[in-house]
């Protein structure tokens, strides 16, 4: 196995999705829900997974990052590697944490875990939505 998965595209083209999150049956439920949305949704278990699938020539709209990973790269530190090869991407993030001034730092919201699964397909579409 190579750290991703990823399921059929959407018929109604919502847009595509990279979602780093170690816990793998986590990132699979996740993955699950938002494909079930209509979303395209490639999972990565680790940093260096999501930034070969950055750097492919394959769409993403959207990099959604566990913020707490075991490796010396965290989901800030990604989201901002990411935008070094994806000016436009757009980023949201996902923790269990509860990670004083995180806020701060990160380039777009947060969410925090457990998280309902309407409120994160709602987040995503309105993420989705902007420019």
């Amino acid at each position: 196995m190579d750290g991703t998965s990823a399921g059929p595209g959407p018929a109604s083209g919502k847009g595509a999705i990279l979602l780093v999150e170690d816990d793998v049956t986590f990132g699979e439920a996740v993955g699950r829900i938002l494909r079930g949305a209509g979303f395209d949704v490639t999972v990565a278990a680790d940093f260096r997974v999501a930034l070969e699938v950055l750097e492919a020539e394959r769409p993403i709209d959207l990099l959604i990052s566990d913020i707490v990973m075991p490796s010396s790269v965290n989901g800030i530190a990604l989201s901002r590697m990411a935008r070094l090869r994806r000016r436009d991407l757009k980023i949201m993030y996902l923790t269990g944490y509860n990670i004083p001034g995180i806020e701060n730092e990160a380039l777009g919201p947060i969410l925090r875990k457990p998280i309902d699964d309407a409120v994160l397909v709602s987040e995503v579409e309105r993420m989705m939505a902007t420019v």
